[in-house]
């Protein structure tokens, strides 16, 4: 790999409430993916951002404690697991 391209990111985190909910919009907001280890309740971590996220035409996909959130446009095929 000879260059990154900021532009394209995946950020690997852990989603357990010490991140502050407008760094996650933030992030989706420039395009990039999270891939959150969930630590914690999924339903209480999220409820800060997972609607506005939903709303700003992003998904949110709960995989084997991970969630999994991409900006519009970018979709998550789960056909795959049946």
């Amino acid at each position: 790999m000879d260059e990154e391209d900021a532009d394209n990111r995946i950020i690997l985190d852990v989603l357990d409430g010490t991140t502050p909910p407008a760094e996650w919009i933030g992030a989706i907001r420039e395009g990039f993916v999270l891939v959150l280890a969930i630590e914690g309740d999924l339903n209480e971590l999220a409820a800060e951002f997972a609607r506005k996220i939903k709303d700003m035409g992003g998904h949110l996909v709960h995989f084997r404690g991970f969630l999994i959130v991409t900006p519009p446009g970018i979709h998550v095929d789960m056909d795959r697991l049946g």
